[in-house]
Parts: C-alpha cells; structure tokens; sequence
C-alpha cells in the first residue's frame, strides 16, 4: 500500500460540505468515489479541512492508500476524466505511510471575497458576499490590527462549535481594496467553526458604522459572541492554503502531531 496526497481545488456550491453526510452530496463522496473507480478498489479518503456547505477551496489536501500501480503524477490526469468540471486535483504525490493530511498541518489560509457595489454580479455570484451599502474600508482595515496573535478566540465561535480549547494564534490579517471588490486574508494555525466568517460579518457591520472599530479587542476580554456581528455567507468563504512542516514530507513521526479541533471553516 502506498499512501498519497493530492491536492485538489473545487467550487463548493453546489456540495453540502467536503465531508460525506446524509443529507446531500459531499466533495468527499464525490472524490471517493472517483478515486474508487481509477484504483479498483473502495478508497477512504482524509482532507486537511471540514469545509462548510457552499465554501470553496483552492488548495485543499487530501491523503489516501491504495495498492494500485498509477504512478502518482498521474493521478491529476486521470482523476480529472472522472471528476465533475466543479472539482479538480492539480497536484499529486507519495508521503510516507504515516502522513496525515489534518493532523501535521502547520497553518492555514482563508480569503474571504466581498463585492462592495450597489448591484449584485452575475458572474461572480457563487464567489462572493454581495453587499451593497459603501463601506468606509479604512476603519475595516484599522480594525483588523488587533486580530494577530495568540488570543482566546472563544467569541469567534458559532453556535454549536465544541471546540476543547479556543485559543488560536493568527498569523496576518489583511483587506485589500480595490472595489467594487473587497479582498480579507486571514492566515493562522488553525481556526474554530466559522471563525473566519465571524470575523468578514463583523467587520462587514464595522465598515456600516453599526459596530465600534475597537469590537475584536472587547471580544478578546469578554469571550462573548454577542460582542460579535453577523456570521457572513458561506459563498465568499475559500480555504486558500494549507501548510506544512518541510519535516511532514520526510519523517512526520517527528513532527509533533497535533489533533485540531473538527469545528472548522
């Protein structure tokens, strides 16, 4: 058996999330699936993020055995013959049998897309949070200052999260404004569920004037969500980056193993 990773792009919305679930069609399921057919034998796969209903992802990674003789590079070719044109695996390669694609991770990236204009578009509809009152972005991008480092993000959590510890480090947090569209990447070491999405709504009601600028500091002392805006809509929402430890690739015994909370974006 030999274990791989791919690394695969889709557009979540039409899928109920990436995980296999009951009540409608998951990435998971659809790639399983595919990968089934190509190896010749049933083929459980492992993604390094739970994506949420209607989230996209740009690098999302995923691990899988199979005794099958495809070269690994090749499972791009022939993966994206069977795929849905909403899906696609870019890169492949073979990481020792003790490689997990969730567990070793070291960071990750989200970009959080809003067109800012008073109608919506038509072609970026799926990929983007429509809002169309103009938003004062100097007083957004002053708020975010206060999102980087180490913090106990327990009012960054929505409802039904169980996460056992909240505090999450956040590396950068950025808005790039070039309108009609407004670009928020936030990257750390890990983050609770919609967590990215907490933040886009709150700044969303900071740049409106409803929210003081100053709201992700209070949330930090008061740990309350109710200190917090609106959870923004999944169709802007793309997990950009999943990073590793260069140790992951070679020894990943060494890497110390870190099981993140399942409540993610």
């Amino acid at each position: 058996m030999k274990r791989i990773l791919l690394s695969v792009e889709y557009d979540g919305t039409g899928y109920v999330g990436w995980q296999r679930q009951i009540n409608g069609l998951a990435v998971q399921q659809v790639l399983e699936e595919a990968l089934g057919r190509a190896c010749g034998h049933p083929v459980q796969v492992t993604g390094s993020s739970r994506t949420d209903a209607g989230v996209h992802a740009r690098m999302q990674m995923v691990h899988f055995d199979t005794s099958s003789t495809i070269p690994p590079d090749k499972y791009p070719f022939v993966l994206n013959n069977m795929l849905p044109a909403d899906i696609r695996v870019y890169a492949a390669r073979e990481v020792p049998p003790d490689f997990h694609a969730r567990f070793l991770t070291s960071g990750k990236t989200y970009t959080y897309r809003i067109y800012n204009a008073r109608h919506a578009s038509a072609l970026n509809r799926n990929t983007t949070w429509h809002v169309p009152v103009p938003l004062d972005t100097d007083r957004m991008q002053e708020a975010l200052l206060s999102l980087p480092g180490t913090h106990d993000f327990a009012a960054f959590q929505a409802s039904g999260g169980t996460a056992r510890t909240t505090v999450r480090t956040v590396e950068s947090a950025s808005l790039s404004v070039s309108l009609p569209s407004l670009t928020l990447r936030v990257s750390g070491n890990a983050f609770l569920y919609n967590m990215v999405r907490i933040i886009t709504g709150t700044l969303m009601e900071i740049g409106l004037h409803r929210r003081n600028a100053d709201a992700f500091s209070r949330a930090f002392v008061s740990l309350s969500r109710l200190d917090l805006g609106m959870t923004a809509p999944p169709s802007g929402l793309e997990l950009t980056e999943v990073r590793y430890p260069s140790l992951a690739f070679t020894d990943p015994s060494a890497v110390r193993w870190h099981r993140q909370d399942p409540e993610e974006e």
